[in-house]
């Protein structure tokens, strides 16, 4: 979602409390007057350091999809086999399922902007990577998987640390709101990579794609090198790797209602990657079409994503998290099973929007669960949890639906992956009253 993505990325400091405290806040019912409050989705843009990562990731985003597009597109295009596009997913999240614990612990014992500065530089050098061998012309789906898999490394020691400091750039009950604004930067650029890389891919080729990520990230180092330079205090490690680690872990698992957003997200990311993953033997195989489809569908999720960012702070002052994320799965997985009933454009597309208004909606919902469940004391090794539980969901279901699509092709892949999502909808919708998100 590098869903630089993921997917929310994350100074005025969170106020600090005792883990207790912090956990019963957390967990209050989800119909409390304080937790419905509406908040505006522009008001944790008031805070000048998140307005700047902000717009800086926006602009670096942009570069991420315009990569994703291009690397899935040139691995289709290498390979006829729906298993191996598929891959393309699974060497994204492999390293992050593999580091994010290690990159959790690590997180919160280093001094967090000189940690994002280095690890975004080593991102763009494997960007810049990807141009170089494309322009060498002895690009083959090998290498490409391998620096998709570096680039993965990248992320995976990005991720905890990002959450943890964005969250604390803004209030605690502006948490939400930040999410669901990640969300839209994310989803603004999923508009803009796919369709620029649709229209460019075959007039300047994969390689000059790559190289846009790979300078997509300037403003990202500039923001972080400024306020590494700042001298803000770094932290201390009064505690050996291995305690730290097992606090974290501890405190994560501990918690029954963390357990539940665990659970959740495994299963939720294992139905949903299909799309991602299969889209592009779609659009080869059942639709019959080119990049430029590829790109104009990929769009179609980031736009419907991009409408929910500004009605959905209305429907959450309404509906409970359980309640908001239950439907959007609802429509998720409907968008998934009716997509190979029809091959027109003009129905794909308003359906693909719906799917991505639903896609916002579940994200920002399940990312700000998580990240308002712990202190900032070990918030980045608990979402660290949170990024394992999630990128393992996606590892198994991009190789999972990649071999059924091999097996019995793609159309049934994307039903049979909707009706796995529907029905995460109606569980949560069965045992939501005792045991809200």
């Amino acid at each position: 979602m590098t869903w630089k993505t993921a997917p929310s990325y994350h100074g005025s400091t969170m106020p600090k409390a005792s883990f207790f405290a912090f956990s019963t806040t957390a967990a209050a019912p989800a119909g409390a007057t304080s937790a419905r409050r509406k908040i505006p989705l522009t008001q944790p843009l008031r805070h000048a350091r998140y307005r700047r990562i902000w717009l800086a990731n926006l602009v670096s985003n942009l570069g991420t999809w315009t990569q994703t597009f291009a690397a899935a597109w040139l691995v289709a295009s290498l390979s006829n086999s729906a298993s191996i596009t598929s891959l393309v997913q699974t060497a994204t999240y492999v390293p992050v399922f593999l580091f994010a614990l290690f990159a959790g612990v690590l997180a919160d014992a280093v001094h967090r902007p000189k940690f994002l500065f280095f690890c975004n530089l080593f991102n763009a050098v494997c960007a810049a990577t990807m141009a170089l061998l494309v322009w060498s012309g002895k690009v083959a789906s090998g290498p490409v998987l391998a620096i998709t898999f570096c680039l993965g490394v990248g992320t995976a020691f990005i991720w905890p640390a990002w959450q943890a400091a964005m969250s604390g750039l803004v209030e605690p009950d502006e948490v939400e709101a930040a999410a669901t604004l990640n969300n839209l930067s994310y989803n603004l650029s999923a508009i803009l990579g796919p369709a620029l890389g649709g229209l460019l891919f075959g007039w300047i080729g994969p390689g000059a794609l790559f190289l846009a990520n790979a300078l997509s990230f300037a403003g990202l180092l500039l923001v972080y090198w400024r306020w590494w330079q700042e001298g803000a205090p770094q932290p201390v490690a009064r505690a050996a790797f291995g305690e730290r680690f097992r606090l974290g872990v501890s405190s994560a698992l501990g918690c029954p209602r963390y357990r539940r957003i665990l659970r959740n997200v495994c299963s939720v990311f294992f139905a949903t990657i299909a799309f991602a993953s299969l889209l592009p033997v779609f659009v080869r195989d059942v639709l019959h079409m080119r990049a430029g489809v590829y790109g104009t569908l990929m769009g179609c999720l980031g736009g419907g994503a991009v409408i929910a960012a500004f009605f959905l702070p209305q429907v959450r002052a309404r509906v409970d998290k359980t309640g908001v994320l239950a439907g959007a799965l609802l429509v998720y997985g409907a968008m998934l099973v009716a997509m190979p009933l029809t091959r027109s454009l003009a129905l794909l597309m308003p359906l693909i929007v719906c799917g991505g208004m639903a896609w916002s909606a579940t994200v920002s919902t399940l990312n700000a669960a998580a990240q308002l469940s712990f202190p900032v004391e070990v918030r980045a090794r608990t979402l660290s949890i949170y990024l394992f539980v999630m990128s393992g969901g996606y590892v198994a279901g991009s190789v999972f639906w990649g071999q059924v699509a091999e097996a019995w092709g793609v159309k049934a892949a994307f039903a049979a992956a909707g009706a796995c999502v529907m029905l995460n909808a109606l569980v949560l919708l069965g045992g939501g009253r005792k045991h809200p998100i």
